[in-house]
């Protein structure tokens, strides 16, 4: 499993953990019913404490990305298509949260943002 850490980045290690094992699921590269390293395994191989890699797992879980089997170890759970939109979803919310606090700390409009969007994305059909 290819995890990166960054020492540097203001999310925890175990958020970095958490978000990169959601990303491999939601995009089809950890299958469902597939097992996770176990926790000694993942955080001897991420040089990173038990209880970081412990505590990923466990989010993971309450979000019903991961089920943890008692003796038998951590697998990836059952998710239909809607759940995956939703968590999805959730994500675009999370990050579009951290632009919008940027841009309100550099002094960016909404009306500026939605502009910039909206070439992204090619303008509207009323633009065309």
């Amino acid at each position: 499993m290819n995890i990166l850490i960054s020492t540097l980045s203001q999310t925890p290690i175990y958020g970095q953990i958490q978000t990169q094992i959601k990303e491999m699921v939601l995009k089809g590269t950890l299958k469902s019913q597939e097992q996770l390293p176990s926790i000694r395994l993942m955080a001897k191989d991420l040089k990173v404490g038990i209880i970081t890699v412990k505590r990923a797992y466990e989010e993971l879980e309450k979000e019903g990305i991961v089920v943890n089997l008692q003796g038998r170890g951590c697998f990836v759970a059952e998710i239909d298509r809607n759940k995956i939109k939703a968590i999805h979803i959730d994500m675009l919310k999370e990050r579009l949260l951290e632009i919008k606090d940027f841009a309100d700390t550099v002094g960016i409009s909404s009306v500026e943002m939605f502009k910039v969007l909206n070439e992204i994305y090619g303008g509207i059909e009323d633009d065309k």
